[in-house]
């Protein structure tokens, strides 16, 4: 019975980690889907622009193995665009810079939550995994060990509440 019951534990865990990786990568690509609109929206300097561009782009089109890389490089390009307060300050004085500030915004502070729900679930099935009797008696079937995703996610500064312009 225990071993049942510890099977069902482990499905349910490794449905977890799906969910939860589904989130992670919807909240990425809309990660990278507002950085392109920003770039593209002529608010942004032209070099700017290239920059961040370049680094939504590679994050979009990163293969698995080089998706922590690629989405980590997106993230040190919106901290390099938007590092001062005033810069995000002059693009909410923009004509529809407040609008694409806001969505920005909101999808950065969405992806380290969505990492931290995958991490935690991947954490919780290895830990389950881990136990002798998991291990002997195979329940963890041909489900591939959970790997946790690990990037760079912080927000640039202007965006997070302590650095949001006056």
């Amino acid at each position: 019975m225990y071993l049942s019951w510890t099977a069902g534990r482990l499905d349910r865990l490794h449905a977890r980690i799906d969910a939860a990786r589904a989130a992670l990568d919807a909240q990425l690509v809309r990660r990278a889907s507002v950085a392109i609109e920003l770039a593209t929206s002529s608010l942004l300097d032209p070099a700017a622009s290239l920059l961040l561009l370049d680094a939504a782009h590679a994050a979009r089109q990163a293969e698995d193995e080089h998706r922590e890389v690629a989405e980590s490089q997106l993230s040190l390009a919106l901290r390099a665009v938007l590092e001062e307060p005033e810069q995000v300050a002059a693009l909410v004085a923009e004509p529809g810079g407040e609008e694409a500030v806001r969505d920005l915004t909101a999808a950065v502070r969405r992806v380290p939550m969505a990492r931290r729900f995958h991490n935690d679930a991947v954490r919780a099935a290895r830990a389950v995994r881990e136990h002798r009797l998991v291990r002997y008696f195979r329940l963890a079937g041909k489900a591939p060990f959970p790997m946790a995703f690990e990037m760079d996610d912080a927000p640039p500064p202007a965006l997070t509440p302590e650095g949001a312009p006056a």
